[in-house]
């Protein structure tokens, strides 16, 4: 299929820089002088050194965290494939306006801002000076019966994503954090991952919401019904993501892209979260620079589209609830190897004697 004329004009300003090799060969010489032995600090030093590539320097301010809780319907939802009713969507974004989901506890603890967006939720939302009403239109099409959305929706929703970063760098952005909210959305992240990977969805689907076994097999079918009645539309990133995907993920694959663009990392969430990585992935390569893996869900194909993405998660908690929790948890890991790198003593400066040889 060609690529419609308004999707490629509206990403084509789209710039990932490459991460900067100076920055992390300091980083990198500067691990070898500290008071410990080498690598003793494990994943920590991995990751600073990483974080000084995304942004140039050894001590990248951290201070202002931002998590993006997208949120949208899906049309899916009618073939059976979550535990809640899909009207929890909408309840569930009334909940994070009036600061009282697990994302606002946990954002309170850590210091970090939430940016709430409907970028497709089924029923007209109140308006709320905390909302940022982004809605392409009421929820997506049954993707077991032919594409989600049309390809400029989904690039009208990537393009969503991207202007909510651009937003929230006026007023201090550092770390970008990724979240989502949408009854049924586990079914189209696995039909992503799915695709992206090129994995049975035996080895992608699993309970989402927490459904019992005949939900499970159901939900097999239904992703092995999708990617089949979409193969013809799926034929690249943009028409993978507009057949089988969902507006609050294409919002943030715009988050992704547009985070990286600003050399800002990006601490992703969980399964759609990932599944969402995957499309940025294969549209920007790059990007996957700029990406880490705050955990590793319960879901079952989170461990398979993290690998696909060549990430290692920080934790895991056996997480399952979306929002942005897990990559807000993950938040104290990273702020810590940026201190650790800056912080700690030489052996120089501490006198005390370096390893022989």
């Amino acid at each position: 299929m060609a690529e419609h004329p308004a999707a490629s004009a509206s990403l084509a300003d789209l710039k990932i820089p490459p991460i900067d090799p100076a920055a992390i060969e300091a980083a990198t010489r500067r691990q070898t002088t500290l008071t410990k032995p080498p690598l003793s600090l494990g994943v920590l030093e991995e990751l600073s050194i990483r974080l000084a590539g995304m942004t140039g320097r050894l001590d990248p301010p951290l201070n202002d965290a931002v998590v993006f809780t997208l949120a949208g319907d899906h049309g899916v939802a009618a073939e059976g494939v979550s535990a809640y009713p899909q009207a929890v969507t909408g309840e569930m974004v009334l909940n994070f306006l009036g600061g009282g989901a697990a994302v606002n506890v946990l954002a309170r603890e850590l210091a970090a801002r939430v940016v709430v967006a409907d970028l497709g939720v089924l029923v007209e939302l109140p308006t709320d000076p905390a909302l940022r009403s982004l809605k392409v239109r009421p929820g997506t099409d049954n993707i077991a019966q032919g594409p989600a959305m049309g390809r400029v929706e989904a690039v009208t929703a990537i393009e969503a994503g991207r202007r909510l970063v651009r937003e929230q760098l006026e007023g201090g952005l550092d770390v970008v954090l990724t979240g989502d909210m949408g009854i049924a959305n586990t079914t189209p992240s696995a039909c992503l991952v799915c695709h992206f990977t090129g994995l049975d969805p035996v080895q992608v689907v699993g309970r989402g919401t927490g459904v019992d076994d005949a939900g499970l097999a159901r939900k097999v079918d239904v992703v092995r019904r999708s990617l089949e009645v979409n193969r013809e539309a799926a034929t690249d990133p943009v028409g993978a993501l507009a057949a089988l995907g969902g507006f609050e993920i294409a919002g943030l694959v715009g988050v992704i892209l547009e985070a990286a663009s600003q050399r800002r990392p990006v601490l992703l969430d969980g399964f759609i979260s990932t599944a969402a990585a995957l499309v940025a992935v294969a549209l920007e390569p790059g990007c996957r620079d700029y990406l880490i893996a705050g955990h590793r869900s319960q879901e079952l194909g989170h461990a398979a589209a993290l690998a696909g993405i060549g990430l290692r998660p920080l934790l895991d908690l056996d997480l399952r609830l979306g929002e942005g929790t897990g990559a807000l948890l993950a938040l104290p890991i990273v702020r810590a190897a940026v201190r650790v790198l800056n912080e700690m003593a030489t052996f120089e400066e501490a006198g005390v004697s370096n390893r022989e040889g």
